[in-house]
């Protein structure tokens, strides 16, 4: 029987940061090449740490956390995204939609950890130009500056699923020998019915807890490294959005507890080794859940709307990973076999101008 962990989640500390700089009360933004705040105003800089203690030694009242956040809502297709207050978000990243509402944010959102950006914006810039560079059929629209200038850090909710599991498995196998007698040729199949059993266990399995983003393309960007994993604070929300999960944690562990059975089962089945032949006739599997957090994890985004399909890449925000498909423009694919043609056509003529020249 699987158990998951109550949904209430712990309060930040009470020294959440505001954002403000220390020195001169200006707007601090999070500086992914530096690792620190940065007052644009004064130039301190300042640590996690640094301001922590800032904070500590202040005793003036520290805002509700409620009030550190506001929701963009798209009126084209009702994505909701969140900032904090210092951050504006110019265009939809679900649909590239620049008419969004802004509104003061209601409800706590509090995810348990996150991990801060590492990659910069001008890394996600440079990654969609290479994907895109080189291609002869790729439509114009992705070449655009307007759509390099569309990709946009956004913090991407994801449940993490710590589970035990124990899986069992039995698989028809066979082994093939074969021998000359004399000048007759001899071949032997084997039969095996063999058992595989065990246990593992899968730390910090990742679901995507948004309906907004595909699955399948989330996936893609994985992994990301765990080591970095931050204590939340909506300081590292500064400069850019985040999405609220709309997946409960119910929901989003059927997904979770897929990935755990196809990975646990590919393991045993490839003990089965030095067969000709091996199928899985039956599985079974147990699950429990361990542990269950949620954290916001970074991601560049960008949809480009062509011939009324949208299409959406994605980069990880830690290790600069970019997965994409890209469009083929039947109007370039058209326009070059006519060239081609053209050219082939002119050149037959002239080679059968020198060769009838030739033969006269």
């Amino acid at each position: 029987m699987v158990s998951i962990m109550d949904e209430n989640k712990k309060e930040i500390n009470s020294n959440a940061l505001d954002q403000k700089c220390p020195n001169c009360n200006a707007k601090l933004t999070y500086k992914i090449e530096l690792k620190k705040w940065k007052c644009d105003y004064c130039g301190s800089t300042y640590s996690l740490e640094e301001l922590e203690k800032e904070k500590k030694e202040d005793n003036s009242e520290i805002e509700d956390d409620e009030e550190t956040f506001v929701e963009y809502s798209c009126k084209d297709c009702g994505a909701k995204i969140v900032a904090d207050e210092q951050t504006s978000a110019t265009f939809c990243v679900y649909c590239g939609n620049t008419a969004i509402l802004k509104n003061k944010l209601t409800g706590k959102f509090k995810p348990d950890f996150i991990i801060p950006f590492v990659k910069t914006e001008k890394d996600a810039h440079e990654a969609f130009k290479k994907v895109t560079k080189g291609k002869l059929f790729t439509p114009n629209l992705f070449k655009k500056q307007a759509t390099i200038e569309k990709i946009r850090g956004i913090y991407i909710p994801f449940w993490l699923y710590s589970i035990y599991f124990e899986g069992k498995i039995n698989v028809k196998a066979t082994r093939v020998s074969s021998w000359t007698s004399g000048d007759t040729r001899y071949t032997k199949t084997d039969y095996y019915d063999l058992i595989r059993e065990g246990n593992m266990n899968f730390n910090r399995v990742p679901v995507d807890g948004s309906t907004r983003f595909d699955d399948a393309l989330m996936n893609s960007i994985e992994p990301f490294d765990y080591n970095e994993l931050k204590e939340y604070n909506h300081a590292y929300l500064s400069g850019f959005l985040a999405e609220k999960y709309d997946v409960d944690k119910e929901k989003s562990y059927k997904c979770a507890e897929s990935r755990v059975d196809t990975t646990g089962f590919n393991e045993l089945f490839n003990t089965c080794v030095s067969y000709a032949s091996k199928n899985i006739k039956n599985k079974e599997s147990k699950q429990e859940t361990k542990a269950l957090e949620y954290a916001l994890l970074p991601a560049y985004m960008v949809n480009v709307k062509y011939n009324n399909k949208y299409y959406m890449f994605a980069m990880n925000g830690q290790t600069g990973k970019f997965v994409g498909n890209i469009p083929v423009s039947r109007l370039k694919l058209i326009l070059y076999f006519l060239l081609f043609f053209t050219i082939s056509f002119i050149l037959v003529l002239i080679i059968s101008y020198l060769i009838f020249k030739g033969g006269a």
